[in-house]
């Protein structure tokens, strides 16, 4: 988020829909959304989780020439902040997956049909994916979101049998905004991606949502609750902060 010194005329009409455009980032093309907003005072620059693109709010009326230079002067800051959403991952024979926090080497089985599986073959984790290549991705992220329910569903079974808590439902979703949700209806909401983490930080965000169960919020006791459910909650987060951009970043299609 930036400062800009100008500003723009108030107004009561309806601002203009949003512009889209492609920003070319040192090569990397970028989708770029820039919104005007009635109370905006300065320009905010904000990269959307998994850095799959980038939004700019700006005073109403502000001039292009004032955007665009905005826009070139801070290229080095956009940069080094998208070097962290960056992935090295590649969804194909011969490249490596993470499944619970465990390096999966992709094989193709050659075949048309078959199961998705993790499988260890002479000491080493191997993901074997059947159907064609090119769809190895897609194979690839429903065998994740498989596996994603069977750790939710038992992990928030046993946290909710301990606070006496019951639960509506449990949904896996791909959600870029947050890792997991909690309904007033008790219905909990968790990214498939979490599944490729530690098993420590699946627990942690299986217990943060049976939390809010109890607890609607995030106060002094909420955090008692989570933490007395998962004792390695610092852990659990402190690797969520440091690795959950590279989680959002892999391209399954």
């Amino acid at each position: 988020m930036f400062p800009l010194l100008s500003k723009a005329r108030r107004s009561t009409r309806q601002p203009p829909a949003p512009e889209t455009r492609t920003l070319d980032v040192a090569g990397r093309q970028m989708p770029l959304t820039i919104r005007q907003h009635e109370r905006a005072t300065r320009i905010t620059l904000r990269i959307e989780p998994g850095g799959r693109g980038l939004k700019m709010t700006i005073p109403r009326g502000l001039a292009a020439r004032e955007i665009n230079a905005f826009l070139d002067r801070h290229q080095g800051w956009l940069l080094t902040k998208l070097a962290k959403f960056s992935s090295e991952t590649v969804l194909e024979p011969g490249g490596e997956i993470l499944l619970r926090g465990v390096k999966h080497r992709i094989e193709h089985t050659g075949t048309l049909r078959g199961l998705t599986e993790a499988v260890l073959v002479d000491g080493r984790h191997v993901l074997r994916v059947s159907g064609m290549p090119e769809h190895a991705g897609r194979r690839i992220a429903t065998f994740l979101k498989k596996e994603g329910r069977l750790d939710m569903e038992r992990l928030v079974a046993i946290h909710a049998g301990r606070i006496g808590a019951k639960v509506a439902s449990i949904s896996m979703k791909d959600t870029r905004s947050r890792w997991g949700s909690c309904s007033t209806d008790a219905n909990l909401s968790f990214s498939w991606r979490i599944v490729m983490a530690p098993p420590m930080v699946i627990d942690y965000l299986a217990a943060h949502e049976v939390a809010h169960l109890k607890e609607m919020n995030h106060g002094p006791h909420f955090w008692a609750l989570c933490r007395k459910l998962c004792p390695h909650m610092d852990e659990a987060k402190a690797w969520l902060k440091r690795h959950g951009s590279q989680l959002h970043a892999i391209d399954f299609d």
